[in-house]
C-alpha cells in the first residue's frame, strides 16, 4: 500500500533545498514558529483538513503542539500519523524540512511506555550529531507531556555525560549509530527493550557508510518492534533495508515540485591563488549569511584563520571539532550572528540552514551532484541566493565539466579582491564590466 500527495516545493524559485519546516524540523536552537509563509501545505480532500485529534494524536500532545503555535499536520505528517499509531511499519519519502520529525515522533511518544534504565523503549537512529541534536530538542518538550524522557547520544561529546543521562533513565534515545555501538559495547545501552525503532533520513546513513552499523543494530532487537523508515529516497541500500527488516511497510511520500538549474543565480569566478580568500572574504562582506565549502578538515581551519585576519567573524565545522563548538557556530549563524560558517561536506550533512544568502564553492566540489547538493543551501521561499564558485587555473577543466553535467553554459570570469562586483554579486550579471 502507498500513498503520495504532490507539495509545492519549499523554495519554488529555486532547486530543491534543504530548510526549516516549523513544524517539527527546526535547527538546534531554533524555536518553531508559524506564519503565512509557513503554512503547511493542505491536499485536496473531499472531508475537512486533518488535524492532530482527527489523526489519533492524544490531547496531551496536541496541546503542547498548540503551546508552540503548531495547529495543522504537514503532509507526510498527515500521511504517516494514522498507520503509525495503529503499529504499522511505515517507509516515509520526504525531503528535510518536510515535518518528518514530528511524523514519526509523535506516534512514537503516544506509543512508547516506562523503561528502565540503559534499556530504552524507543530509539531514533539518525546519521549526524546535528540532527540528533535537532531531534532530541523537537521531541523533549513533547516527551514531557506525557512524562517520557528523552536523551540524545552521539560522537565528539563528552561520553560520561551522556552515560549519566541514560543511567537517569531514558525513554527514548536518539543516536547516531557509531556512539550507539560504543555504548553498547560498554554495557550502558541495551536494545532488547526497543519497541518502537525509527530510521530518519535513512539515505544519508547509507551515503555515509553506515548500514553495516546500522544493520548491526537492527540484528540485535530482541522484542517485536514497528520500524518507522524515512528517507529523501526509497532506493538502493534503503530499499535493501525495507524489504529485509520491515514487516509488511505501508508507503507514503509527498512530491515535491523540482525546479531548474537554470533557476539558479551561478558565478564562475577565475581567481589566483594568493588572492583566492581575499576573494572570499569580499564576497562575505557583501551577504548577511554566506556558506562556504572546502574539500578537507584542515582546508576549513586554515580558511577561517584567513578571514579573520581580513576581519570578518567566521568559525568552521567539521568532524574533529568538539560538539560544543559546532552546535555554536551553527545557533549563531542561524540566528545571524555569525556571517561566515566554512563547512566540509561530510559536516554539512542534514544540516537544516534558514535564509542563506550566498554558497560559495571556495574548493570546486568533486562533480555535478555535490555542487547540486552544497548549493541547495541558499535561497527559500523565493528570496533571492547566489552560489560562487572559485576556480584556479589548474581547475578550468574540471569546473567546465561540471557545468555540462547540469546544463550550464557561463563564462569563468577572472577577478580579484578589490573588485567592486563581488559585494553585489546578485545585481551582477556574467559579462558586465567592473565597476
Amino acid at each position: 500500500m502507498s500513498t503520495t500527495f504532490d507539495a509545492p516545493s519549499v523554495a519554488p524559485t529555486h532547486i530543491a533545498l534543504t530548510g526549516v519546516a516549523p513544524n517539527g524540523d527546526t535547527p538546534s536552537g531554533a524555536i518553531p514558529t508559524h506564519g503565512a509563509a509557513d503554512a503547511p501545505f493542505s491536499p485536496e480532500l473531499s472531508g475537512p483538513a486533518p488535524t492532530f485529534a482527527s489523526l489519533g494524536i492524544a490531547q496531551e500532545l496536541a496541546f503542547a503542539l498548540a503551546e508552540q503555535g503548531i495547529a495543522e499536520p504537514f503532509p507526510i505528517q498527515a500521511l504517516t500519523i494514522a498507520d503509525a499509531l495503529a503499529g504499522r511499519d511505515v517507509c516515509g519519502r520526504a525531503q528535510t524540512g518536510s515535518g518528518k520529525t514530528l511524523a514519526f515522533g509523535l506516534p512514537l511518544l503516544q506509543r512508547t511506555s516506562k523503561s528502565r534504565p540503559g534499556r530504552p523503549r524507543a530509539l531514533v537512529l539518525v546519521p549526524t550529531r546535528e540532527l540528533a541534536v535537532q531531534v532530541r530538542d523537537v521531541l523533549a518538550p513533547l516527551g514531557q507531556a506525557v512524562g517520557l524522557r528523552t536523551a540524545a547520544v552521539y560522537g565528539g561529546a563528552d561520553m560520561e555525560r551522556q552515560i549519566k543521562s541514560l543511567r537517569r533513565g531514558a525513554d527514548v534515545v536518539i543516536a547516531t549509530p557509531g556512539r550507539l555501538i560504543d555504548l553498547g559495547n560498554r554495557c550502558e545501552l541495551s536494545v532488547a527493550d526497543v519497541e518502537v525503532l525509527v530510521l530518519d533520513e535513512a539515505d544519508r546513513m547509507a551515503d555515509m557508510g553506515f548500514m553495516p552499523q546500522v544493520e548491526w543494530v537492527l540484528r540485535r532487537l530482541e522484542r517485536p518492534h514497528q520500524t518507522l523508515l524515512f528517507s529523501a529516497t526509497l532506493d538502493g541500500a534503503v530499499d535493501h533495508l525495507v524489504k529485509r527488516y520491515l514487516t509488511d511497510p505501508v508507503r507514503h511520500e509527498v512530491e515535491y515540485k523540482k525546479v531548474t538549474v537554470e533557476e539558479m543565480e551561478h558565478r564562475f569566478l577565475s581567481v589566483h591563488q594568493m588572492d583566492k580568500p581575499k576573494v572570499a572574504a569580499a564576497i562575505c562582506r557583501g551577504s548577511a549569511k554566506t556558506l562556504v565549502f572546502v574539500r578537507t578538515k584542515r582546508g576549513a581551519d586554515r580558511l577561517v584563520d584567513q578571514l579573520r585576519r581580513e576581519g570578518l567573524k567566521a568559525a568552521a565545522i567539521h568532524g574533529d571539532l568538539r560538539q560544543g563548538a559546532r552546535e555554536t557556530a551553527l545557533r549563531q549563524f542561524s540566528e545571524g550572528t555569525l556571517p561566515a560558517l566554512v563547512a566540509t561536506d561530510v559536516a554539512a550533512r542534514g544540516l537544516d540552514i534558514d535564509a542563506v544568502d550566498v554558497v560559495v564553492h571556495f574548493d570546486p566540489p568533486e562533480d555535478h551532484k555535490a555542487y547540486l547538493h552544497r548549493s541547495g543551501r541558499t535561497a527559500r521561499a523565493g528570496e533571492s541566493g547566489v552560489v560562487v564558485t572559485l576556480t584556479l587555473w589548474d581547475q578550468v577543466q574540471e569546473v567546465e565539466r561540471i557545468q555540462r553535467r547540469i546544463g550550464l553554459r557561463l563564462p569563468i570570469v577572472e577577478i580579484f579582491s578589490n573588485d567592486q562586483r563581488l559585494g553585489a554579486l546578485a545585481q551582477w550579471r556574467p559579462g558586465e564590466d567592473a565597476a
